[in-house]
C-alpha cells in the first residue's frame, strides 16, 4: 500500500506559482467532487509554506467547506499573512476553483513554550494487531455491492490503514450509539517531516466524522436516500506524533438536528498521549 501512501504525499506537495499563490492536483479515480480531506490536508502546505520560521508549529485550524470540489481541474491556493507576531502567526487560506472560492481556513502557528498540562485518559479498548484488517472487513461487502463504482471503492489501494474497534456493518448497518473508535495511520512510510504528518492525520481526520452521525441512523455505505457532505472542521494539536504509526481515533456525535450533525474526535498514540482534538459539522439530510 506503499504506492497511495505516496501518491498522497504528492497530492500534497503543492505547485508555487506566485508569491502566497499554491496550485494543487486532485486524483483522477473517478470521484464527482474532492475529497474534503484532501482539500484540508493542502490548504495545511499552503500555510505552511508561508510560516515566518521553522520554530512555529501550526497548533489550530478552523475550515469552512463552501462548495464541491471538482477534480477535474487544478485548485488554486491563495495565503493571506494576517498576522506575525512574537508567539503566534496567522494564516488565512483561501481555495477557488474557477474563480470562486471552494473553501477557507484560518490557522494559526506558535512558537512552542512550557506551560499547564493535562489531557483526558485513552479510552480501553483493544490493540489494532488484535482486530479485523480493512481489506478483510471490505471483503465481506463485496457481495453487497451494486454497481462497478461500488466494486471500485472497496477494492481502490487505500493511503490511511484502520482497524474498526466499534464493529460497525456499512453495507447492513444496525443502530448502534453515536460512538466511534477507530485505530488509524498512514498506509506505508512517511519521512521526518513533522508538518507533513499533521497534514496526513487532517486528511484521515475528514474520514469518519460523519460516519459517527449516522451509527444511529443505520445509514451505510450504499444508501442513496441520504445527502452527505462536510460543512466546517476545526482541529487542535496538541503534542508530537507519527502519522505512519497507530493513533486511536475517539470519536463521538452529540447532537444532530435541522438537517445537520455535529461531531468531535480526540486523537491518542499507542501510549495514551492526546496529541489532537477535532469538531465537524455535516450535512446530514434526505435526497432531494
Amino acid at each position: 500500500m506503499q504506492k497511495a501512501l505516496d501518491d498522497l504525499v504528492g497530492l500534497l506537495d503543492l505547485e508555487a506559482i506566485e508569491v502566497n499563490v499554491f496550485r494543487g492536483q486532485s486524483p483522477q479515480d473517478g470521484s464527482q467532487r474532492v475529497f474534503g480531506g484532501q482539500v484540508l490536508g493542502q490548504a495545511m502546505v499552503a500555510a505552511g509554506r508561508t510560516a515566518p520560521g521553522e520554530d512555529e508549529v501550526l497548533h489550530s485550524l478552523h475550515a469552512y467547506f463552501l462548495r464541491p470540489g471538482d477534480p477535474s481541474i487544478p485548485i488554486l491556493y491563495q495565503v493571506d499573512r494576517t498576522k506575525d507576531g512574537r508567539a503566534f502567526a496567522t494564516r488565512r487560506i483561501v481555495a477557488v476553483q474557477r474563480g470562486q472560492a471552494i473553501f477557507q481556513m484560518e490557522a494559526s502557528f506558535h512558537r512552542p513554550e512550557r506551560g499547564f498540562e493535562h489531557q483526558d485518559e485513552m479510552p480501553d479498548v483493544p490493540d489494532p494487531d488484535e482486530l479485523p484488517t480493512m481489506e478483510e472487513r471490505l471483503a465481506s461487502l463485496v457481495g453487497k455491492a451494486r454497481n462497478d463504482d461500488d466494486l471500485r471503492l472497496l477494492s481502490r489501494e487505500r493511503a490511511i490503514d484502520s482497524r474498526y474497534v466499534t464493529q460497525v456493518d456499512m453495507g447492513d448497518p444496525k443502530k448502534l450509539p453515536p460512538r466511534l473508535d477507530v485505530w488509524i495511520r498512514a498506509n506505508g512510510s512517511l519521512p521526518d517531516e513533522p508538518p507533513l504528518h499533521q497534514c496526513v492525520v487532517a486528511y484521515a481526520s475528514d474520514m469518519t466524522l460523519l460516519d459517527t452521525a449516522m451509527l444511529p441512523h443505520a445509514i451505510g455505505w450504499f444508501n442513496d436516500s441520504c445527502q452527505v457532505a462536510t460543512l466546517d472542521h476545526a482541529m487542535w494539536l496538541h503534542g508530537d506524533f507519527r502519522a505512519d504509526d497507530w493513533l486511536l481515533y475517539s470519536q463521538h456525535s452529540p447532537a444532530a438536528a435541522a438537517g445537520r450533525a455535529f461531531s468531535t474526535g480526540r486523537l491518542f498514540t499507542r501510549d495514551g498521549r492526546l496529541v489532537a482534538s477535532m469538531v465537524q459539522e455535516g450535512l446530514i439530510r434526505p435526497t432531494r
